[in-house]
């Protein structure tokens, strides 16, 4: 079924661009990324061809953990840039017919923000510390944690205050740094507070919100111990988590749509690791949220059977709710693809990607093979934008930019490192400043001169936005092709697809009328039937009859 393209709202097919704002653009030297960094580079995403981006937290923050720990939810960190810098990017990229979401963290506060700081002055029983979650330790005297649970980032999630008379006291629940420490979900001041911000960021012209860990507002009010359970949610656990997942966030979620609808299409994209997709399903159905990003297919690795599994079993889960599929492959979360896939752990049957910080993936043992997983992953993109849905690209995923795992100790900045004692290197690698010109580093990233916050590698030039630009087989003329084709063929506006017969290890689908997708999630040539169409895109060059597809390859057929 196709729906008529003026009755479809924009966000159900969108192809979104993630910009993580420290790494994107410096306008100012300083080795930053910011809004006139991302002003001066938004006739290239224009032109790439997405429709919206998303922009990761802007506002005051000590920084503690790049911004996810908020200070104030109504300004711009100076770091960025001003309120006046916002109004004008956000008027500019309507301007190019770009929408632009932001990114809000309700789950918890910076330990500056005005709230946190009035919660340690006032002292036990105060109002103000009924926003956060303030309980007395167990053991003699309180010195122990309220519960076994522990920080995404390592260690206890709770951490003992001393008192305004100087004695230790209360502790408070983090479930990430001690910098951020958990709002209380139950206060209706909490929930008025956050509806507010909405309307605040909606009247500046914000086209929506993608919330940051969506599933992990709402605690269990009897605070019991996880024991042997693990600290996220595991596929087929049938016990709730204390945490995670709870039944009462979507009370909240009902809530934030009823604000959000009375401004139009204002599209929420939830941050959401849940034990299966079912539970899902339940974030964005009729009058909650419009998304939910489904990352059991960024998982899969380059496993035919993992990839088809992830996929079916999403779209099945929400065809029931009416709520489109979300699709990503990586994210300022996540070691980049590009790394993930040249790896032998990519293709083994039943492995898991292992899981860090916050759900994110970490390098397994052993090299990646770049040039094998920029195959791979050129061969996945075609995957992802051929899905019915939406599709998320990380900003340099365009360009091919690989993990950076060599960066000197002394320079990790990423929460998880500190949090456990220096064994997990954290996500920092994933977020190095973008190069936009060959030459040298900062590589068009800032002005020439500038040093970047984290350093560039020596080779990124050749992988730069202006090194690829015009070359055929670039990774970047691919996703321009990609998206252009995206947005002209009307196969990609149908809700569902069908899969047709293929060879093990190929996966081969059909979207609307005349539109075909193969796969080939092998190291070797399969033959290729094209059927009567003629190749739209592939993946890599084909051979003069198209009758063949190399291995790790994809190809469209209309």
């Amino acid at each position: 079924m196709t729906v008529d393209d003026a009755a479809r709202p924009w966000w159900r097919d969108a192809v979104v661009y993630q910009i993580y704002i420290r790494s994107f653009a410096d306008g100012d030297g300083d080795g930053i990324g910011d809004i006139a960094g991302v002003r001066s580079r938004l006739p290239y995403l224009r032109d790439l061809g997405v429709d919206a981006v998303w922009i990761n937290p802007w506002f005051p923050s000590p920084m503690a953990d790049g911004g996810y720990d908020v200070a104030d939810y109504r300004d711009i960190d100076p770091l960025f840039g001003t309120l006046a810098d916002a109004d004008a990017l956000i008027a500019e990229a309507h301007g190019l017919g770009l929408r632009v979401l932001l990114d809000i963290v309700p789950n918890h506060t910076s330990d500056r923000h005005p709230w946190f700081v009035d919660a340690l002055a006032a002292g036990r029983g105060s109002p103000e510390r009924l926003r956060y979650l303030f309980r007395e330790g167990r053991g003699r005297g309180g010195s122990e944690p309220p519960t076994d649970w522990e920080s995404v980032f390592g260690g206890p999630a709770w951490t003992r205050v001393l008192e305004p008379d100087g004695l230790p006291g209360q502790w408070y629940l983090h479930l990430f740094a001690p910098e951020q420490p958990d709002l209380d979900w139950s206060h209706p001041e909490v929930r008025a507070e956050f509806e507010a911000i909405l309307r605040f960021w909606y009247e500046r012209g914000a086209d929506g919100f993608r919330i940051d860990v969506a599933h992990g507002l709402v605690k269990d009010p009897a605070f019991p111990d996880l024991g042997p359970r693990l600290r996220a949610p595991r596929a087929g656990d049938p016990r709730p988590h204390p945490h995670w997942d709870q039944d009462g966030v979507h009370d909240i979620y009902r809530r934030w749509r009823a604000v959000a609808d009375a401004y139009g299409e204002r599209p929420f994209v939830a941050e959401v690791f849940v034990s299966h997709p079912e539970r899902l399903a339940r974030f964005v159905r009729p009058g909650e949220l419009h998304t939910a990003f489904d990352f059991r297919f960024l998982k899969a690795g380059w496993e035919p059977n993992r990839l088809r599994e992830a996929i079916d079993d999403g779209l099945r889960a929400l065809e029931p709710v009416g709520a489109p599929a979300t699709w990503v492959l990586s994210n300022h979360d996540q070691v980049r693809h590009v790394t993930r896939l040249g790896r032998a752990a990519a293709t083994a049957p039943e492995a898991v990607l292992p899981l860090g910080p916050a759900g994110t993936t970490l390098p397994v043992t052993g090299p990646s093979d770049l040039a094998l997983g920029r195959r791979r992953a050129r061969a996945a993109v075609l995957l992802m934008l051929a899905l019915p849905g939406s599709a998320y690209l990380y900003q340099g995923e365009e360009l091919g930019l690989e993990e950076v795992l060599d960066l000197p100790d002394e320079l990790l900045q990423d929460p998880a490192w500190m949090r456990s004692g220096h064994t997990i290197r954290g996500r920092d690698g994933c977020r190095i400043p973008l190069p936009w010109t060959d030459g040298a580093s900062p590589f068009g990233f800032g002005p020439p001169g500038s040093e970047p916050w984290l350093p560039q590698p020596a080779g990124w030039g050749a992988l730069s936005v202006a090194a690829q630009t015009g070359d055929p087989g670039s990774m970047l003329e691919l996703y321009r092709s990609a998206l252009r084709l995206r947005r002209e063929h009307p196969g990609f506006r149908s809700d569902g697809m069908t899969w047709l017969d293929a060879p093990d290890g190929v996966l081969r689908f059909q979207r609307g009328d005349g539109l075909e997708v193969v796969v080939n999630v092998t190291a070797d040539d399969v033959r290729l039937d094209p059927g009567g169409h003629r190749v739209l895109l592939a993946s890599v060059p084909l051979d003069s009859e198209g009758d063949v597809l190399p291995g790790d390859a994809a190809v469209w057929l209309g």
